[in-house]
């Protein structure tokens, strides 16, 4: 398994509505609203890094109002 993290800016006012639709995503096993430089951080797990490139590119990138993504994959030892 492969963990990552999204932190993901948004639309103002808009966080409660990705939040439930990042929450539909199987391989989101968190969401955290923030406060600071991103709206909120996203936990995923998946088989592999492509995976990982797929959902973020073609799932959570797409939604609508989501502004920015920058994603951060776990180093396995």
């Amino acid at each position: 398994m492969t963990d990552a993290y999204v932190m993901l800016n948004c639309e103002l006012g808009t966080e409660a509505e990705i939040i439930e639709k990042l929450k539909e995503l199987e391989q989101v096993t968190d969401v955290f609203e923030t406060i600071g430089t991103h709206d909120m951080l996203v936990k995923l797990q998946a088989d592999n890094f492509e995976k990982i490139r797929e959902i973020v590119s073609r799932n959570i990138q797409q939604l609508p109002k989501v502004r920015s993504t920058s994603t951060l994959i776990k180093k396995d030892n």
